[in-house]
C-alpha cells in the first residue's frame, strides 16, 4: 500500500466538498460583483496569499516568464496579484463555471489580459488529455485550499485525492514547484500523502498558536518538488 493511500483524514466530509456548494457560492458572488464590485472571499485570507507570493519572489527559482497554474483558482485574485507583480504566463482552472466567469470578470475590470482561464475537472481520469491547459507542464503549480476541498468530498474522497495527485504529478515540470496551502492537513500529513512523487523543498512560515502546551499552525504552506 502506498503512503498516499494510508493518509487518513481526521475530519468529516462536508458540503464544501461538493460542486453544488461552490456553484451556488459563485453564483452569489457574481451577482455581488456585478452590483457592488465585491470580488468575494480570498481563501485563507490575504496574508496567506501574500506569504506564498513573497516566497516565490524571493526564492530565486522562478522568473516572471515561467508558466504558472493556479488549481481551483476561484475568483482569480491570486493570479490578479501575480499579474500586478509582473508575471506574464498565468493560467487558472476551476471546476465551477461560475468561478471562472467571476475570475474573467474581475480580470477584465482590472484590465489584466495575461491570464488564461478554463473550466476543468482536476480529478477526471482523462483530464490531462481532455483540457488544453493540462496538456502542458508548469514551473509553478499553486494549490490554496483545493486539496482541502477535494478531501471533503462526501463519497470516495480517497479515490478523488489519488486522482488529484496523479494530475498534479503530470503537470508539474521536472524542475517545477508545487506550492500547497491547507487548513485541514498538517505538514506531516501533507508530506505523507504526496511523498510518493514529491519531496519537501521548503516550509513557508505561517502564524502559530499554543494550546495545552502544544504548538500548531492554523494554516500550513509547503513547497514541494518532484522526486528525481
Amino acid at each position: 500500500m502506498s503512503a498516499s493511500s494510508e493518509t487518513k483524514r481526521d475530519f468529516v466530509s462536508s458540503e464544501l466538498g461538493t460542486k453544488e456548494y461552490w456553484d451556488k457560492t459563485y453564483d452569489r458572488e457574481i451577482e455581488s460583483f456585478k452590483e457592488f464590485g465585491d470580488v468575494g472571499e480570498i481563501w485563507f485570507g490575504e496574508d496567506s496569499q501574500e506569504r506564498v507570493l513573497d516566497w516565490l519572489e524571493d526564492c530565486g527559482l522562478v522568473t516572471i516568464e515561467d508558466p504558472v497554474l493556479d488549481l481551483g483558482c476561484g475568483n482569480g485574485i491570486m493570479l490578479i496579484e501575480m499579474a500586478r507583480r509582473g508575471y506574464t504566463n498565468l493560467t487558472g482552472v476551476d471546476y465551477s463555471e461560475g468561478a471562472i466567469d467571476l475570475a474573467k470578470s474581475v480580470a477584465h475590470k482590472e484590465e489584466i489580459t495575461c491570464i488564461n482561464y478554463q473550466v476543468v475537472d482536476l480529478v477526471a481520469d482523462d483530464c490531462t488529455e481532455k483540457y488544453t491547459c493540462l496538456t502542458k507542464k508548469y514551473k509553478v503549480v499553486i494549490d490554496k485550499g483545493t486539496y482541502d476541498a477535494i478531501s471533503l468530498i462526501p463519497d470516495d474522497e480517497m479515490e478523488a485525492r489519488t486522482a488529484y495527485l496523479r494530475t498534479v504529478k503530470r503537470i508539474v515540470s521536472d524542475n517545477g514547484l508545487f506550492v500547497i496551502t491547507s487548513c485541514n492537513w498538517t505538514e506531516q500529513q501533507l508530506l505523507q500523502f504526496w511523498e510518493t512523487d514529491f519531496e519537501l523543498l521548503e516550509k513557508i512560515p505561517t502564524p502559530s498558536f499554543q494550546f495545552g502546551g502544544q504548538q500548531g499552525n492554523t494554516v500550513t504552506s509547503i513547497v514541494l518538488k518532484p522526486k528525481s
